[in-house]
């Protein structure tokens, strides 16, 4: 993406009512909105995460779903969010926010028990070690989400990566955690939920192209 259509969408960005662009400071000395965000929609209803939303396709194919819960969409990166920012305004969306943030910084934008969902769809798996501390399913991310979600809350990991699959899939086991399903090709083997099959991203159809296997994992952390 060239730097003009960059700006060019960090300015409109701007200009998107269902987009929030706080200062790292605003979030880490008191985000408005964290134990607040009904304030932001209107209204009570369940709070589902979309982490590392790209260009937020399930945040906006979620929220089309489910008229009675509110999706945010976090990524830093705010050129992609622009395209799913911009969805929810031309569908006319109102259960739809973007914040652009870290996803570390997930349990300073909520507070303890405020989310009911997380959706982690096709993150970088960081393959090498070194890089263990950045995987979006590592321990330590694991206890920020345990943190903000309510005692229930479900965790769904998504990725075209069998070895984040993997993983994902040992560490839980190691942990105690409830694995309520999983699927190593949801596209072959029947019996995924049906938002994994009728909501697909932009990197997904790549991968698909490819002939890659999805892979699904859906989670309590109960530890």
């Amino acid at each position: 993406m060239g730097s003009k259509n960059k700006l060019k969408r960090f300015k409109e960005n701007e200009t998107f009512p269902n987009v929030i662009q706080p200062h790292r400071d605003e979030v880490l000395e008191g985000f408005k909105f964290k134990g607040n965000w009904a304030s932001f929609f209107n209204n009570e209803n369940p709070i589902v995460l979309e982490l590392g939303c790209g260009k937020g396709e399930y945040t906006v194919g979620l929220a089309q779903k489910n008229s009675d819960k509110n999706f945010i969409g976090i990524d830093i990166k705010g050129a992609r969010f622009w395209r799913g920012a911009k969805s929810a305004q031309e569908l006319e969306l109102n259960n739809v926010a973007f914040v652009r943030a870290q996803v570390e910084l997930v349990d300073y934008l909520f507070e303890p028990g405020e989310v009911n969902e997380i959706w982690i769809t096709f993150p970088d798996p960081q393959i090498k070690y070194k890089r263990t501390k950045h995987r979006l399913t590592n321990p330590l991310f694991l206890e920020k989400y345990k943190h903000i979600l309510k005692p229930d809350g479900i965790v769904n990991l998504k990725t075209d990566s069998e070895f984040m699959h993997g993983y994902t899939l040992g560490l839980l086991q190691g942990l105690g955690c409830e694995i309520l399903y999983s699927n190593h090709d949801v596209y072959k083997n029947e019996g995924s939920p049906a938002e994994v099959l009728e909501i697909q991203t932009f990197y997904e159809n790549q991968y698909l192209e490819k002939a890659k296997p999805i892979t699904y994992i859906q989670f309590r952390i109960t530890n």
